[in-house]
């Protein structure tokens, strides 16, 4: 099968199975989902730190455990451990992670590696929940930034591709993906304003833009892991695209940054 229709096909039987999770599954049901999620990602990420033995397995049920026991703690301890994780992931994405970047740290070591899997893998679970919890349509607006970033990148790319990104860390990814996916983000951000202006246009574009840059930063990461790992997929669960950690690679970044934004809005107004 062409892997462009490949991947359209899984991305399809995604959605088909996540649109009616978020709408319609209670909250406990969604908590265990989104911790399963959290599991395979985290053994994934394992994986990808050469994690030996039976280590990543372990690593990944504990990490399972640790989103799922958040989930039920009584709603003041959740929400206050949702904003000290969302304000962890800010610090590691607006700081730490360009460092890592710029530099080509390694971080082999494994106690290094649990500890950022950990800070990129939990947030974005907090934020999943915290953000369906405020509303599915705001989390599914939300992601759909990262999905028609990443749509567009890809197309984009393929047709108009002259000028890498980053080819030290993904050679695949050029600037003129980023010009298109940015171009349909302002697009999408357009629309919206005019289905449902929360804020001001100049706002939303902004705020629209900011989480493109964390976005693609969360996947250039991901990316430089797999580099170091010497693999091409962090698994092979999910035809066309690789394992789970390679589908939500970009959302660990902006799922947090969004969600720090919305109680930054919502304690402003």
């Amino acid at each position: 099968m062409n892997p462009v229709w490949r991947r359209v096909i899984t991305a399809l039987a995604l959605l088909a199975g996540f649109l009616p999770a978020v709408f319609l599954a209670p909250a406990w049901l969604w908590a265990v989902l989104v911790s399963g999620v959290v599991m395979i990602a985290a053994h994934e990420w394992a994986r990808l730190s050469l994690f030996p033995g039976f280590l990543p397995a372990v690593y990944a049920v504990l990490l399972g455990l640790i989103a799922l026991g958040l989930s039920f703690l009584p709603m003041a301890s959740e929400q206050a451990a949702h904003t000290a994780l969302f304000m962890v992931a800010a610090l590691f994405w607006v700081v730490l992670a360009p460092l890592w970047l710029k530099f080509g740290w390694q971080g082999r070591a494994v106690f290094i590696r649990a500890a950022v899997g950990l800070t990129v893998l939990l947030p974005t679970w907090a934020a999943i929940l915290y953000l369906r919890e405020r509303s599915p349509g705001i989390l599914i607006s939300i992601m759909a930034i990262v999905w028609i970033a990443d749509t567009a990148a890809y197309f984009s790319g393929r047709t108009f591709g002259r000028h890498k990104l980053a080819p030290h860390v993904s050679p695949g990814k050029t600037w003129e993906g980023v010009a298109g996916a940015l171009l349909a983000l302002l697009l999408y951000a357009w629309i919206m304003n005019g289905f449902q202006s929360v804020v001001a246009l100049p706002v939303l574009l902004m705020m629209v833009v900011v989480l493109f840059y964390f976005s693609v930063l969360g996947d250039l990461f991901e990316s430089w892991i797999k580099r170091v790992a010497g693999m091409k997929d962090s698994g092979t669960l999910l035809p066309g695209h690789g394992g789970v950690l390679d589908r939500i690679d970009a959302m660990t970044s902006a799922l947090p940054l969004a969600a720090g934004m919305l109680i930054l809005l919502e304690r402003g107004a």
